[in-house]
């Protein structure tokens, strides 16, 4: 009797250790998507968001002044009427983002994805465009003049020439 007891303990015993490192496997392997997270309205001047996966997270209205979002993933962030002056872009893939009435005076785009990013008012002021994506990007006339004076490079990661996502003459 005391043999089948020490059996069952045994099992149980290994059955726990088995499961224990299926969970840990599996969390290794399936990593967690990113999680939205809502910063709208906040003050968050020089803030270092760099090489993070924001997707969907939303910025309206946020004061961003200086901040970091080089290599950082914000496909589908919304950035509606946020303060971008002078914000670190490069590198980050921007698509499908709402940056509708955002003030990105200064702010440096250099290789950075804008493809199908919502930028009607977007004030783009002195911006450092270098090597940026602008495919399938709506801007109104005067917008689109300046950034073609500007102008230049091609996307790493697309391969795209900036005057040609841009559509320059």
């Amino acid at each position: 009797m005391s043999s089948r007891l020490s059996d069952r303990i045994r099992t149980s015993i290994l059955s726990v250790l088995l499961l224990t490192v299926i969970a840990i496997t599996a969390a290794l392997a399936f990593p967690q998507s990113a999680v939205a997270i809502n910063y709208n309205n906040r003050t968050l001047i020089e803030a270092d968001f760099s090489k993070q996966d924001l997707t969907d997270s939303s910025f309206d209205h946020a004061n961003l002044r200086n901040s970091k979002f080089s290599e950082s993933n914000l496909r589908g962030v919304r950035f509606f009427s946020a303060n971008l002056a002078s914000v670190d872009f490069t590198g980050a893939d921007l698509s499908y983002a709402d940056l509708e009435s955002a003030r990105m005076t200064k702010a440096n785009l250099t290789n950075a994805i804008l493809e199908g990013a919502f930028t009607t008012s977007t004030m783009f002021d002195g911006a450092i465009i270098d090597g940026a994506d602008f495919t399938d990007t709506y801007l109104r006339e005067d917008t689109l003049e300046k950034l073609c004076k500007v102008a230049k490079g091609t996307n790493p990661v697309t391969g795209r020439h900036t005057r040609d996502t841009l559509m320059c003459p």
